[in-house]
């Protein structure tokens, strides 16, 4: 009896061990919980393309990059096969400058963007449409001011900004401010001019102008530069939180849904330093959001010294360093060059080459600060006198407090000379290059800005690879949708709207381009230790597109399709 007992009990032991998974086959940690095979893989190491046949992926990290039968020893029970069917596997994008928070607003404004992004080619139209936005926009019935983004007047038919009279025409009940497409400019109307205290005594600050009506005192409704800036904080326009943390998701889903894991915020303004680290908190992000605070407006804010700036992401969000602009735009006509405009705008005498943000005095404050804090400082520099000034401060400051590997960043560099590219080299300045004004303003800078010859050489890619510096490229969104697709299209292609090819030395190959997008922003963010290729250890940041840039029709690269996004292993968008 008690022999039969004890071979039940063995028995029912030996019954719950096999038949109980946890026991039956302990999970092998060192299978991947996903491999991805059967389509073009590009790995992004190196300057020549690099195929691979198979990824496999553990915990958010790359655990394998190879052959696909050295990928299958890593085939667990639990592992998920997936076939790409032909489409293609890159690392996911790293953006080289944009304004993450700002494309947000641009999700809740009026479409004021001129054909192909938008319906608005003269003036007429802009207020068409303000109209119709003001009639159904839940912004402007609970705040009751009118906020919007993206009129170009070099797209329109005046070729000129609309004035307040003509946004007066809209509504004189609501103030109304419409900014410039560049974001360096807006047109505001009589009732928004009195609510900020702008009237014909009012003088141009330093870095900023007021235009005036031919009387030379009343304001027009145009505020350039730091005019428009400093009347920012004196709007009543107090989103909710659950305004804001809605805008920002918003702005989220757009990046991602273009395949970028990795999004700046490029000169985040005091409101949403606030806002980001409190919902990165919340666990409100799919993707790593690096924050550039405003240097001038934070300078003395302690978060700019808190455990936030760091090199490594708090639920996905972490500040990077500072940003500072030092002048401004070019289709604007406010950026600063060594040579006149082409054709100078109205108001202005035969040598108008635009202007400083700030003079030498005021601006090496600003560098020393950052350098002597070791903040990494991105520096907004259009026109190639601004560009004469980085060098000058950079030079100035590293001198003061020298740093081994600091990674100042040029954002745009958009009229760089060919004299200036050694000298940020050795200064060891990063630029982030700005090519899809080849496309939106090219045959703009050619006809108005800097004229047929100096526009050639705009945003000179080819002039950095001579020297085989890394660089970045960018969107600059809100300026400009941020389009992975148009963005790497553009880069190669250089055609203008008119399909006037710009710069034919400047131009770079599909490869250099998916560089610029991928391991180099990686390596201007510090970041290449993780992101930016596909080797072992480096996080399972993917984006899968429906076709191969690198052997599809260059002229065609606009049309491939972003079909799926992937975070550290987990899927944020799928097509």
């Amino acid at each position: 009896m008690k022999k039969g007992l004890l071979i039940l009990f063995i028995v029912t032991i030996y019954l719950f061990f096999s038949c109980n998974n946890s026991f039956k086959r302990p999970v092998d940690k060192s299978t991947a919980d996903t491999i991805y095979y059967g389509g073009n893989i590009i790995t992004m190491e190196g300057d020549f393309v690099n195929y691979v046949e198979a990824i496999a992926v553990k915990d958010g990290k790359i655990i394998f990059a190879g052959t696909k039968s050295d990928a299958n020893k890593l085939n667990g029970t639990h592992t998920k096969m997936n076939d790409l069917e032909g489409k293609t596997l890159l690392p996911g994008f790293v953006d080289g400058h944009s304004h993450f928070s700002e494309v947000g607003l641009q999700s809740v404004s009026a479409n004021l963007l001129s054909p192909p992004d938008g319906p608005v080619k003269n003036i007429d139209e802009l207020q068409k449409v303000l109209r119709e936005f003001m009639a159904v926009s839940p912004i402007v019935k609970a705040h009751q001011i009118v906020l919007v983004m993206n009129y170009d007047n070099s797209q329109l038919k005046e070729q000129r900004s609309p004035i307040r009279q003509e946004l007066d025409a809209v509504s004189t009940q609501l103030p109304i401010i419409v900014i410039h497409q560049s974001g360096h400019l807006a047109v505001l109307n009589s009732k928004a001019l009195a609510m900020v205290g702008i009237t014909a005594d009012s003088k141009n600050p330093d870095g900023g102008i007021i235009e005036r009506e031919a009387d030379g005192k009343t304001p027009n409704g145009v505020l350039q530069e730091n005019a428009f800036f400093q009347i920012i904080p004196k709007l009543p326009l107090k989103f909710t939180p659950e305004e804001v943390a809605s805008m920002i998701q918003t702005s989220e889903a757009i990046y991602i849904k273009n395949g970028f894991t990795t999004i700046q915020d490029g000169k985040t303004t005091p409101v949403n330093i606030k806002v980001l680290p409190e919902l990165a908190k919340k666990g409100a992000f799919k993707v790593d959001i690096v924050s550039y605070p405003d240097l001038v407006l934070l300078s003395k804010d302690s978060i700019l010294r808190g455990p936030l700036m760091s090199k490594k992401y708090t639920n996905h969000f972490r500040i990077g360093g500072v940003k500072i602009t030092m002048d401004g735009s070019p289709q604007g006509k406010t950026a600063w060059f060594t040579q006149p405009y082409y054709k100078v705008p109205a108001g202005q005498d035969s040598t108008y080459a635009g202007y400083p943000a700030f003079t030498d005095e005021k601006l090496i404050k600003w560098f020393e600060l950052a350098y002597k804090n070791n903040w990494q400082l991105l520096t907004h520099t259009n026109g190639d006198a601004a560009i004469d000034q980085l060098i000058r401060m950079d030079k100035a400051a590293a001198i003061k407090y020298p740093a081994k590997d600091r990674r100042t960043v040029m954002i745009h560099g958009q009229f760089l000379r060919h004299d200036q590219v050694k000298e940020i080299m050795d200064a060891d300045i990063f630029a982030s290059l700005f090519p899809l004004h080849t496309f939106n303003w090219g045959d703009f800078h050619r006809q108005s800005v800097v004229g047929p010859e100096r526009a050639e050489n705009m945003s000179p890619t080819g002039w950095l690879l001579e020297n085989k510096m890394k660089f970045s490229i960018h969107s600059d969104a809100p300026v400009i949708f941020p389009n992975s697709m148009q963005l790497i299209s553009t880069a190669v292609n250089r055609t203008t709207r008119t399909n006037y090819l710009l710069g034919p030395k400047q131009k770079i190959s599909p490869y250099v381009a998916l560089q610029a997008m991928t391991i180099w922003p990686a390596y201007q963010h510090f970041e290449e230790d993780v992101k930016g290729s596909l080797v072992k250890g480096k996080n399972a940041d993917f984006v899968i597109l429906d076709q191969n840039p690198i052997k599809a029709d260059p002229k065609k690269i606009n049309e491939i399709k972003v079909m799926e996004t992937i975070k550290e292993g987990k899927t944020v968008y799928k097509n």
